[in-house]
C-alpha cells in the first residue's frame, strides 16, 4: 500500500462558529488530498484522458482540530476494482499522533471523452498499491 502524506496547519478559514475545524473542510481536505496524490503519481497523458469522481463518502469524527493546531493528513488507496476505487484519509493532530479523523471514499474513474464511468487499467492500479 503506497501511502501519500501531507501536513498543514489549522488556520482561520478552517473554523466554524465554535472556533474548531468546520466539518466541511474536512470533506475538502479529503478532496484536496486524493488530487494531490493522483497528481503526484499518474504521468499527465493519462490525466488527460481521465478523471474521478467522489460517489460515496463516510466520515468519523473522533476529536476536533482548533486554531494553531498542526495537521498531518494521509491517504491511501485500498481497493479498486471495476470502475470504482477505496481510498482512505486519516487526519492526525501531528504533535499528539490523535486521529482526529477518518474517511473512507469511493471514487470512480471516468473517462474524459465519453464523461462516463470506465475500468480502471492496471497500470493505474499499481501506481497506488
Amino acid at each position: 500500500m503506497q501511502i501519500y502524506e501531507q501536513s498543514l496547519t489549522v488556520t482561520h478559514n478552517h473554523l466554524d462558529a465554535r472556533m474548531h475545524v468546520n466539518n466541511v473542510q474536512y470533506v475538502q481536505w479529503v478532496q484536496d488530498l486524493a488530487e494531490a496524490h493522483w497528481i503526484l503519481r499518474s504521468p499527465e497523458n493519462i490525466r488527460t484522458q481521465f478523471y474521478w469522481v467522489m460517489i460515496s463518502h463516510h466520515i468519523q469524527y473522533k476529536a476536533e482540530a482548533v486554531l494553531g493546531d498542526e495537521l498531518l493528513l494521509k491517504t491511501f488507496v485500498v481497493q479498486s476494482e471495476g470502475v470504482r476505487s477505496t481510498r482512505m484519509v486519516e487526519i492526525y493532530n501531528a504533535k499528539t499522533k490523535k486521529l482526529l479523523s477518518t474517511s473512507e471514499t469511493i471514487w470512480c474513474f471516468m473517462s474524459q471523452d465519453t464523461n462516463r464511468p470506465t475500468r480502471i487499467p492496471k497500470e493505474i492500479i499499481s501506481l497506488f498499491s
